[in-house]
């Protein structure tokens, strides 16, 4: 299992973002790793261990926005976070074209 996992909801229509492009990368900018959510709006990404560090999620929201012919505010959505452990990281959003937010999951 990757170290870093995510998930996307839509909640403008109450279902999972299919197809939306996520980009794994220090904080520096040095990417680590990519992938896309899946049926279920889920994606793995990154080795088996990061190492501690502040890393950002990117994720190309605009374009699964236009995909569905829908106007969205933002053309992608940028999630700064800190890896401080040993322990798994679950970093999810909930997403509208409008609005969005994030927490550390489980």
């Amino acid at each position: 299992m990757p170290h870093l996992t995510t998930h996307i909801l839509d909640a403008a229509t109450g279902t999972p973002a299919a197809g939306v492009a996520v980009a794994l990368a220090t904080a520096a900018g040095d990417p680590v790793a990519a992938a896309e959510t899946d049926a279920d709006g889920r994606a793995g990404l990154g080795p088996e261990r990061l190492a501690p560090g502040d890393y950002t999620l990117r994720f190309e929201t605009g374009g699964y926005f236009a995909a569905q012919g829908v106007d969205a505010f933002y053309p992608f959505v940028t999630v700064t976070f800190r890896v401080t452990g040993d322990r798994h990281y679950h970093v999810p959003i909930l997403l509208s074209p409008f609005a969005y937010s994030t927490y550390r999951g489980s």
